[in-house]
């Protein structure tokens, strides 16, 4: 792994991107995506985190520009992103994605392939680590999981 720097009390800043519609949680419809609220989903990262001694930072956008404008400020360690609808068809993140030199993974609340068709090809993924789908909130912590392992050193597979 190359290099980075350290961000963060703990050193090790993990940004948690969500994408379009993520701030509706808990308004979306419950049978997809669950009661959890947004704040909901931010605290049990939150806990996780403190727990684990790992800075987390959270952006939330529903503009495609935003999502890359954060990430190519390369301030952090580890990245987390749901990109939302943009998963399917966002090119421009994809690239975004690639200049990020640490450990990324994609996560998503649902099981993208058990949905329609048009939600069952990622283009954002190639550019990550690996994917996490289908474990609702769970997957975030599965995710840092990761990217902590990651950051202490833990192999990765490729």
């Amino acid at each position: 792994m190359e290099e980075m720097g350290k961000f963060g009390k703990f050193g090790k800043l993990v940004l948690v991107i969500n994408g379009p519609n993520m701030n509706m949680l808990g308004k979306r419809p419950t049978d997809i995506y669950g009661t959890e609220t947004y704040d909901d989903l931010k605290a049990m990262i939150e806990s996780f985190a403190l727990r684990n001694g790992i800075d987390v930072e959270f952006y939330q956008s529903n503009s495609e520009g935003g999502i890359i404008d954060r990430i190519q400020l390369l301030n952090y360690n580890g990245l987390i992103i749901n990109p939302g609808a943009y998963t399917h068809y966002s090119y421009a993140i994809r690239d975004a994605l690639e200049i990020a030199k640490v450990p990324k993974v994609e996560v998503h609340l649902t099981n993208i392939l058990a949905r329609e068709s048009f939600r069952e090809k990622s283009v954002t993924a190639p550019s990550c680590d690996g994917v996490i789908s289908g474990f609702g909130t769970f997957g975030y912590i599965l995710a840092l999981e990761y990217i902590k392992e990651s950051l202490d050193g833990g192999s990765k597979n490729d």
